[in-house]
């Protein structure tokens, strides 16, 4: 029989907030957290807006000479790692750290760093290109820094689904400790892709809102005036542990991982299927994987990206698995507040979920103002709302086709 795996804690790096606490208590309260571009120059540039992290100071929580050999995705991830360990209460020592692991995804890596240094090359030869430049770009960096920061040797690994990534990362660490491979697994995303190449090639395949008059405005999922979506930045991890282990160790459980789906459109290598079919065959796979019926999910985290094709696309989904149930649904994009973290998303968006079970309230979706006539659910339009969440499904769907969606539960002692 495979493991029942929980989540036992949670950190976060987002333009909500540098903690759990502060991101979640701003997503409730409806506020956005997104504004005009800080990090580079926008002059020439048709978007100029992002969800940018604030006062984020690595060198205070890492010092100078760590920091230089790490490209921000890997210290967004290794900040929220930290938190997730402590918020789980989760002592690491010889004992136990060749049982615990992690699988940390990005989208697009270190991007930042190989722009800088190609820039740098043109313009100043070779010999002048950092020496940390490789490991700082690798996808891997993320999960291997974080192994290294915290001595654990168990599997480690990343994933890379686009904006499918984040929930990616969560499902497979939770079969990772299903099939017995760890006993306690960090999971989740980290990105930083607020920068000048990122944004201009956003732009140019028409994927960006340009509502830059009204930032705060611009991210509006579900709307019929949406009209791209908002480039955000930031890290989540969750602490996934093996039920077992975490009753030995007399942990507070959180929530419970239920139900994984995984698949692939093999439709367009950045337009979603009009129709959703593959979403809807992931949601349904994650369903079956849960062993629940459609009426028994509450609220669905909606892939939700504010782009005219994805959010009819995946409505369209939703209702083709959901039948009659869909409109009994809560369901929210928090991307109206957060931007689009791309690899980070699903695993931020899944720490809204856990929240929403365990403090009973689902976080609105902002700006939504015009009805669409193609997407007509209940989208909990601008205020949070108090509300029993037993189970929770988060959708993430990525460039490529890639689908994943996982179900949280509120956990219930024995009964699973």
């Amino acid at each position: 029989m495979s493991k029942r795996v929980v989540v036992t804690g949670m950190g976060c790096i987002s333009p909500l907030g540098n903690d759990v606490d502060s991101t979640w208590q701003n997503a409730i309260a409806g506020k956005s957290g997104i504004g005009p571009i800080t990090k580079f120059d926008t002059t020439g540039f048709k978007t100029t807006i992002a969800a940018e992290v604030k006062d984020f100071d690595p060198n205070a929580l890492f010092g100078r000479r760590e920091v230089r050999r790490m490209d921000l995705v890997s210290l967004y991830a290794l900040a929220a790692a930290d938190q997730a360990v402590e918020h789980a209460a989760l002592e690491i020592n010889d004992d136990n750290r060749d049982q615990i692991g992690a699988v940390i995804g990005t989208g697009i890596g270190g991007i930042s760093t190989l722009s800088d240094n190609v820039k740098i090359l043109l313009e100043q030869g070779p010999a002048r290109v950092s020496p940390f430049l490789i490991p700082r770009i690798l996808p891997d960096s993320p999960g291997g820094m974080i192994a290294i920061h915290l001595g654990i040797r168990a599997t480690n690994f990343a994933v890379v689904t686009a904006c499918a990534t984040g929930t990616n990362a969560i499902g497979e660490s939770a079969e990772i400790i299903r099939r017995g491979q760890a006993d306690v697994m960090l999971a989740g995303g980290s990105e930083f892709p607020i920068v000048p190449i990122a944004i201009a090639g956003m732009n140019i395949m028409g994927a960006l809102s340009d509502s830059n008059e009204e930032p705060e405005k611009a991210s509006r999922p579900f709307d019929a005036n949406r009209n791209g979506f908002v480039m955000g930045e930031g890290a989540g991890v969750l602490v996934l542990e093996s039920l077992e282990h975490a009753q030995a160790r007399g942990a507070r459980i959180l929530a419970e991982i239920t139900g994984y789906g995984s698949t692939n459109d093999a439709f367009h290598i950045s337009a979603p299927a009009e129709n959703g079919a593959g979403a809807a065959k992931c949601m349904q796979a994650a369903l079956e994987n849960a062993n629940l019926p459609v009426d028994k999910i509450d609220y669905i985290n909606a892939h939700g990206t504010s782009t005219k094709l994805n959010d009819k696309s995946e409505t369209a989904a939703i209702k083709t698995v959901f039948g009659e149930h869909a409109y009994k649904l809560a369901v929210s994009s928090t991307k109206s507040m957060t931007g689009h973290l791309l690899g980070a998303a699903g695993a931020l968006e899944a720490l809204f979920c856990v929240n929403a079970i365990t403090e009973c309230v689902i976080p609105p979706t902002l700006n939504y103002q015009t009805p669409d006539p193609e997407c007509d659910l209940d989208y909990v339009p601008n205020k949070s709302r108090t509300a029993q969440v037993d189970h929770a499904m988060s959708n993430s769907f990525g460039f490529g086709g890639h689908n994943a969606t996982i179900i949280l539960s509120r956990y219930n002692g024995d009964e699973k």
